[in-house]
């Protein structure tokens, strides 16, 4: 006896939004290049848990052929959103794009969890959410690890200011975002320290907040316009704005099309390379390059040179073991499943003997670490810390 048709979905439940992500969907040949690249994929070794999988099911609820479901729902939330999908793709898919789009759809017809909703509305705040972590840290001491979400922000780097060579030739703009304003604070110094060393200043515009990414792939679409336009405001009139997290890079760069040229901070910085002079370093460093990184702003080349800069560094690159897990929220909405996929990772680290960690992605830096005693830090800390 045939299995029952799927349950179709009523034409009243279709949204004009259904039709482009039929037309996204499309592209997808069905080829099945992407599975190996997908770390939910080699995480479960499900069809379902693959971007082939996903594209499917988000095709056939769009065109009312299938009726939304739990479990299709779930599979779409385990997404991680790291496109590496993208990169393997022979027909061109826009993933990242379909995703949000997705997730959009799923938002409007399943309110998003509680905790979800808070998270977002805490994120798009800044100010408030720079205070909680200060309270954070001076608590610290006394909570338990498991009321942390995430590690206070690290020592601010003792290193000396280095005063910019001449006047400044160019002043320009950086972007604090959200949890890394209060994270990033002697990251975003020492960005400064690297580009007066280059006789080149830096401002950091008010009115700014997070860039959007954790709201849009939330399915939060309001809330991310809302971040964007505000941003806009903020940066109207800047030239050029550097961004230090790989995570937040294309979505900001999205929000300022138009309005001001979003560049990674490693980029900039490596263009005028020549003009900076680093001290020896004595000991082994581990580098992790976070997906965003490797797979949409494509920066890594341009950390790799910038290292190689520093004498007699002993860098360790960590094997590409799959996505960190950290994934903007994923590490909170699926903390069993973000510690699962960073084991690999943090393996590797402890077997690299290396005394310190480096990632230029905020929320992968919070997620390992979150899992290991071995100094985390962003590059750019790194670097300033031997200007010679």
């Amino acid at each position: 006896m045939p299995a029952p048709s799927p349950p179709a979905r009523p034409e009243s439940a279709r949204t004009p939004a259904a039709a482009p992500l039929v037309a996204l969907a499309d592209r997808c040949v069905q080829c099945g290049l992407c599975l190996p690249h997908c770390p939910t994929y080699r995480l479960d070794r499900n069809e379902a848990e693959s971007p082939r999988g996903r594209i499917a099911y988000v095709r056939a609820v769009a065109s009312g052929q299938l009726a939304p479901s739990e479990a299709g729902d779930a599979h779409l939330d385990h997404c991680l959103g790291c496109r590496r999908c993208e990169s393997a793709c022979p027909a061109g898919v826009r993933y990242g794009e379909l995703l949000v789009g997705a997730r959009t759809e799923q938002a409007r017809r399943r309110p998003l969890p509680a905790r979800t909703r808070a998270v977002l509305a805490l994120l798009a705040r800044p100010r408030l959410l720079g205070a909680l972590v200060a309270l954070q840290g001076l608590l610290g001491r006394w909570l338990p690890a498991r009321w942390q979400a995430v590690p206070p922000p690290a020592p601010a780097s003792t290193t000396a200011p280095v005063a910019a060579l001449a006047a400044p030739t160019e002043t320009l703009a950086v972007f604090t975002g959200c949890i890394a304003r209060p994270h990033e604070a002697g990251s975003r110094a020492a960005l400064g320290r690297l580009l007066a060393a280059a006789g080149i200043a830096t401002a950091e515009p008010a009115g700014q907040g997070c860039c959007g990414a954790a709201a849009a792939h939330a399915g939060d679409a309001a809330g991310a316009q809302a971040l964007a336009s505000a941003n806009r405001s903020a940066f109207a009139g800047q030239a050029r704005v550097l961004c230090l997290a790989s995570g937040c890079q294309d979505t900001l760069a999205r929000s300022l099309d138009g309005v001001a040229a979003v560049e990674d901070a490693l980029v900039a910085l490596e263009r005028i390379a020549d003009r900076l002079v680093f001290r020896p370093a004595t000991h082994r460093v581990a580098l992790h390059l976070p997906c965003s990184q490797r797979s949409v702003v494509r920066s890594d080349g341009a950390l790799r040179r910038l290292l190689a800069r520093v004498p007699g560094l002993e860098l360790v690159e960590l094997p590409d073991t799959g996505c960190c897990g950290a994934a903007g929220l994923h590490q909170l909405a699926e903390p069993a499943r973000a510690a699962a996929l960073r084991v690999p990772l943090l393996e590797a680290l402890e077997a690299s003997g290396a005394g310190q960690l480096l990632s230029a992605n905020i929320g992968c830096r919070l997620h390992l670490a979150g899992g290991t005693t071995i100094r985390t830090r962003h590059p750019l800390d790194f670097l300033a810390e031997h200007l010679a």
